[in-house]
């Protein structure tokens, strides 16, 4: 590959559009698109949810088929921790700030898994540019300070979230959900839309009480609801700041989902 621009698409499987949508991204951008499949267990918080996370390989390197994908790295666990389970390839990045807010408080040790599968990653390929899907914001503020506070000589590149026709985010967990969990799971989509048009009359932390007591009468149960600066993460309560951004994080049917907007954009 000397002389070729690498891009780099990391995934766990379970591929949908979204993920496809990383993959042209890349090729517009680089040479060659590397893609991995890999259901990384240091992230999960429980083996229950391990086991239950959706793998559809076959189905995965068939639509990687129909896409500018060059290559698919598909490894075993031993090979990116080769003394698995005990020392996981352990990364010094300090995680402080942004482990005390949301994911990072509802599912410990989850990014310290991230950021060591993902330096993984990035010391095989060794691609020039990765992509990253916004669904997972927090996630990408996370890659991005790795890369940051190690110095490497790869590019983050941030994508737009890709919805269904209805708005719900896509996200390899939807596969979980019943006709009616998708259907019921729109209040995430509705309810970011809702803080949008609120946060022109209300303060951050008005609109987090009126939007979290949207779900008390749906069939949804909601783990968090927060608005944060888009940069540090910080949680906004009286004043809101360009870049301000809300998030949530539900439980429909047991499959735990995620999604964010920006409710201020950034100057």
């Amino acid at each position: 590959m000397e002389g070729k621009s690498v891009g780099f698409v990391p995934t766990m499987g379970a591929l949908h559009a979204g993920h496809v949508s990383l993959v042209e991204r890349a090729k517009a951008h680089c040479d060659l698109v590397v893609v991995s499949i890999f259901v990384n267990p240091t992230q999960f918080n429980s083996t229950e949810d391990l086991d239950k996370y959706p793998r559809s390989l076959e189905n995965d390197i068939r639509m990687l088929f129909g896409t500018n994908c060059d290559a698919v790295f598909v490894p075993e666990v031993t090979m990116m921790y080769p003394d698995f389970p005990n020392h996981t390839h352990t990364i010094d990045v300090d995680l402080t700030l942004i482990n005390t807010v949301m994911e990072g408080m509802f599912r410990p040790g989850h990014f310290e898994g991230v950021i060591n599968v993902v330096h993984r990653f990035f010391e095989i390929v060794q691609p020039d540019k990765a992509y990253f899907g916004e669904k997972d914001y927090q996630q990408l503020a996370v890659i991005r300070k790795m890369v940051a506070d190690l110095k490497l000589d790869v590019e983050i590149i941030a994508c737009p979230t890709l919805r269904e026709k209805t708005g719900l985010a896509m996200s390899s967990r939807n596969q979980r959900l019943s006709s009616k969990g998708m259907e019921d799971a729109l209040i995430i989509y509705n309810t970011l839309l809702e803080a949008k048009k609120l946060a022109t009359k209300m303060t951050p932390a008005q609109v987090k009480s009126f939007c979290a007591s949207a779900f008390e009468k749906s069939n949804l149960s909601l783990e968090y609801f927060e608005i944060c600066d888009s940069n540090t993460l910080q949680i906004l309560d009286d004043e809101w700041i360009p870049g301000a951004r809300c998030f949530i994080a539900a439980y429909c049917e047991d499959v735990r989902l995620i999604d964010n907007m920006e409710l201020i954009k950034l100057n």
